[in-house]
C-alpha cells in the first residue's frame, strides 16, 4: 500500500473563532492510498502550514509505503530543519503524521489505541475549561474544572496589583461554585512574570488549586527553574512546546509538574508517544492539552495511568465521529483508526 496523495485544507464553521484559533491553529489532512483507503489528521500553521505540506512534506511521501511511520516523522523533521523545528512547521508535520497514524490502524482494522496497546469503550474521565466565570452547569458537574484568568477589568489590565486582586477574587469565585472536594486549576496564557506568578500563588495557595498552567513565557526557562523551587502549587505547562526536544528540558530538570502536549501540534502521535515514554521514566504526569479530541483521546487511553482528558474545541463540527462528552466521561469508539472522518 503506497501513499497517492496528500491533500491539506481548512474548513472553517460558523461557529470558528475569528482569531490565529482557526486562520493559524487548525488545518486539516487526508492521505489517499493505492488501496483506497484514507487517513485523517489535523494539524496547524493555516496557509504557511498548508503550503509547507504542499511544497516539502507530500513530495517526501508521495510514492512511498506508508511504514514505516517513525521514519517519515524523522524525513519529514530533517526536511524542515532550516525553517521548522518549532512553531508552524511542526504543527503542519503534526497533521500528516496523525493521518499516517490513522492508516496504520486502519490497515491493521484496529483502532489507534489498540495499536498503542489500549482498548476501546473504556470510560475516561474529563475536566472542564471555562472562561471567566464557572456557569451554572460546570457548577452542578462533578469533575474537575480549570479557569482562565485573563485580566477582564480596565483596572486589571492596567494595575498589576489590581489584577493580582482580581485573580485571586475569581478563583475564590470558582472554588465557591464548584465546592471543596472538585479539583480546580487557573490557566494565565503565558501573560505574567514570575514574581506575579509568586504573588498569586502565595494568595490563592488556601483554595487548594491544582495546577497554574502556562504562567510565564514557554522560553522563560530560568523563570521556571524559579517557579519550581518556589512555587507554593504546581506547574503546568507544555501546550506551546514542540518535539520530544522541546520538552527535554521541561522533562530532565522538572520544570513542569504537569505536561500538556497538544498532539495537533507538538508532532503527531509520533511525538506524543516518545513524551509520554520519558515523562513516564521521570514520574510526571502528562495530561494532553484537548485531550478529549479523537487525536490525544487515544493515547491518552492507551498509555497513561490516570487518563483525565480536557474538553475540546466545539467549534470542530467538522471532524465526524468524534465522540461526545456524557456525564462527564468519554469512550473512543470501536472503529479502525482515530473513527473519524473530515469534512
Amino acid at each position: 500500500m503506497t501513499i497517492t496523495r496528500i491533500h491539506a485544507f481548512q474548513p472553517v464553521a460558523d461557529s470558528s473563532p475569528r482569531d490565529w484559533r482557526t486562520s493559524i491553529g487548525q488545518i486539516a489532512v487526508a492521505i489517499e492510498t493505492s488501496d483506497g483507503l484514507t487517513g485523517y489528521g489535523v494539524g496547524g500553521g493555516g496557509a504557511a502550514g498548508m503550503h509547507i505540506i504542499r511544497e516539502v512534506l507530500a513530495p517526501l511521501l508521495q510514492g512511498r509505503p506508508i511504514e514505516p511511520v517513525e521514519e517519515h516523522w524523522q524525513a519529514m523533521y530533517d526536511a524542515t530543519l532550516p525553517f521548522g523545528r518549532k512553531g508552524v512547521a511542526i504543527m503542519a508535520l503534526s497533521g500528516v503524521d496523525l493521518a499516517l497514524w490513522d492508516l496504520r490502524a486502519k490497515a491493521a482494522n484496529q483502532a489507534v489505541v489498540e495499536l498503542l496497546g489500549g482498548r476501546t469503550g473504556q470510560a475516561i474521565g474529563t475536566y472542564s475549561t471555562v472562561w471567566d466565570e464557572v456557569d451554572e452547569r460546570t457548577a452542578r458537574g462533578r469533575s474537575p474544572v480549570k479557569l482562565h484568568v485573563h485580566p477582564k477589568s480596565e483596572a486589571a489590565r492596567r494595575d498589576p496589583a489590581a489584577f493580582i486582586d482580581e485573580v485571586v477574587s475569581r478563583t475564590a469565585a470558582a472554588r465557591d461554585a464548584i465546592g471543596p472536594q472538585r479539583e480546580l486549576m487557573i490557566d494565565a496564557w503565558m501573560e505574567w512574570d514570575v514574581a506575579m506568578t509568586l504573588a498569586i500563588a502565595r494568595a490563592i495557595e488556601p483554595l487548594q488549586v491544582g495546577w497554574i498552567e502556562e504562567p510565564i513565557s514557554p522560553d522563560d526557562l530560568n523563570g521556571y527553574r524559579q517557579l519550581r523551587d518556589e512555587c507554593p502549587i504546581p506547574i503546568a505547562g507544555g501546550e506551546h512546546e514542540f518535539t520530544h526536544i522541546g520538552f527535554g528540558p521541561l522533562i530532565d530538570e522538572r520544570l513542569h509538574q504537569v505536561l500538556q502536549p497538544d498532539v495537533c501540534w507538538c508532532g503527531g502521535m509520533t511525538e506524543l508517544v516518545r513524551i509520554y515514554r520519558m515523562a513516564g521514566r521521570a514520574g510526571l504526569r502528562v495530561i494532553p492539552h484537548r485531550g478529549a479530541e479523537v487525536w490525544g483521546l487515544h493515547a491518552l487511553a492507551a498509555l497513561d495511568p490516570e487518563p483525565l482528558a480536557e474538553s475540546g474545541r466545539p467549534w470542530m463540527n467538522w471532524v465526524n465521529g468524534q465522540p461526545a462528552v456524557r456525564d462527564e466521561q468519554i469512550r473512543i469508539p470501536d472503529r479502525p483508526g482515530f473513527g473519524v472522518t473530515l469534512g
